[in-house]
């Protein structure tokens, strides 16, 4: 089993958690940069974003994660900031960095859809690597299993947990938006009636199904009048979606890669 600190300097511990969010914000941002050319957007916008999203998208993260645990919390309010210990809810977290993205792209006089176009497919990579951390906090598991013998030993092993196997639910959604990322890159170069929008609604789609299907997997999702808050917001995200399609569509919106950028 790893350690879920994975540097000791002193008193004070870095843990893996950190670590793989971290990393995944690093390279969603390289990723961002890269594109934002392409759409006339200032790389050091997409930096001076970044410094303020987030860290609101950190807050908004744990904010909607203890809404949902409020009788634990209300009771242990000192855990309440205590977010090393993880409990960041990814819903939380992409509701606050959207909102500031509308906010900022608005005072910034970006197109909105450019914004969220080139931001999507990074996003993706960063929860790709991000679901690692919960990998290191043996959190975000599934059900008890007879074994995990298809899996490489380090996952295997770190999946023990409480006496059992446990399904690596944060392996399949790592996976899953690992390979919704490869084939935004594809569609990205290849799809030639891509409009505005597309790409971000193909996140959407992508992203509410995988997380619908495996938050069924899982025994630790936060709870909603007894119903998995998540796939409640994945059945939303798949209609949001799957309109702005239909509505980009309709309004002939412009292709996302227009005759100046070939």
């Amino acid at each position: 089993m790893f350690d879920p600190i994975a540097i000791h300097l002193g008193p004070l511990a870095i843990r893996w958690y950190a670590l793989c969010i971290v990393t995944g914000l690093i390279l969603a941002v390289y990723l961002t940069m890269k594109e934002a050319p392409r759409k006339k957007i200032i790389p050091d916008d997409i930096l001076d974003f970044i410094l303020i999203a987030f860290p609101l998208a950190i807050l908004g993260a744990r904010l909607y994660y203890v809404i949902f645990r409020f009788d634990y919390y209300s009771q242990n309010l000192g855990e309440i900031f205590a977010i090393w210990n993880g409990g960041l809810a990814i819903y939380g977290g992409l509701i606050t960095g959207a909102i500031v993205l509308y906010i900022f792209a608005d005072r910034k006089l970006i197109n909105t859809w450019d914004f969220l176009d080139i931001a999507a497919p990074s996003v993706m990579i960063a929860q790709s690597l991000g679901r690692w951390g919960n990998f290191f906090n043996q959190e975000a598991y599934g059900a008890a299993v007879d074994n995990l013998d298809y899996l490489p030993a380090f996952i295997r092993d770190q999946m023990y947990i409480e006496g059992s196997y446990r399904q690596p639910t944060f392996l399949y959604e790592s996976l899953w938006n690992l390979l919704g990322f490869a084939l935004i890159l594809i569609l990205r170069r290849k799809w030639k009636s891509l409009r505005r929008g597309h790409i971000t609604a193909f996140y959407l789609i992508w992203y509410g199904f995988g997380r619908m299907v495996i938050e069924g997997m899982r025994t630790d999702s936060l709870m909603f009048f007894g119903l998995r808050v998540s796939q409640w917001l994945s059945v939303i995200l798949i209609g949001l979606g799957i309109f702005i399609i239909l509505y980009q569509n309709r309004k002939k919106a412009p292709y996302y890669v227009t005759e100046e950028e070939k």
